[in-house]
């Protein structure tokens, strides 16, 4: 097999498009400026985004998840999304201050289609706001206002390719290190991984809020 060469890397946009061609048709035709009627119905559908931001330190894509509908449509160029309990890590709440473009895949448990969101968010933490998404009487600490900018489908290639609705393709989970295996062993076993499976599900199900 030859090696690879310097010229087979592709390092300007004309030598990419070439390679693609440019985009025509519904490719094109299916991004908007702002949240239609339909593209607001798959974001009421669906219980699960990736938030996807940069900042100083470096990319992120943090899983966002919760009952379908979560997210709101304030109208058709805002989006509210509750901050709910994490790991208080908040890499996507410092990359925002430090720079508002933020992208936002959202996906529909069965739905071959995804939809993606682009736009600058900001962080508030207004307490009419913060009530609004109050659960079992408790209140995120902050919510992320996304200001929209563009707004387009994704066909379903690839969640067909990767057959990610089929039940027959599931994983089971303990073929896999659990994480507090994962947490002993990059740690040099400073890290007690069985104590922390052991309480991880009970601990995440009375964390969720």
């Amino acid at each position: 097999m030859n090696a690879p060469t310097e010229t087979q890397r592709i390092t300007d946009i004309e030598t990419l498009e070439k390679l693609y061609g440019l985009p025509t048709g519904a490719p094109v035709d299916k991004e908007i400026d702002h949240l239609h009627p339909h593209y607001q119905k798959l974001i009421a559908a669906s219980p699960f985004f990736v938030l996807a931001t940069g900042g100083p330190a470096g990319m992120d894509a943090s899983p966002r998840g919760d009952t379908p509908g979560f997210v709101v449509v304030q109208d058709e160029k805002t989006l509210l999304v509750p901050d709910r309990r994490g790991n208080n890590r908040v890499d996507s709440l410092r990359n925002i201050i430090a720079n508002p473009l933020v992208a936002l895949l959202f996906l529909i448990p069965g739905v071959g289609e995804t939809l993606r969101v682009n736009g600058r968010a900001e962080i508030r933490t207004d307490p009419a706001l913060l009530e609004r998404f109050g659960v079992e009487g408790k209140l995120p600490r902050s919510v992320i206002v996304v200001h929209v900018d563009t707004v387009f489908f994704q066909c379903a290639r690839a969640i067909f390719r990767a057959n990610l609705w089929d039940p027959a393709r599931h994983v089971e989970r303990k073929s896999l290190p659990s994480t507090g295996t994962i947490l002993t062993d990059i740690t040099g076993a400073r890290f007690d991984g069985r104590e922390y499976d052991r309480v991880l599900y009970d601990r995440l199900k009375s964390g969720l809020y």
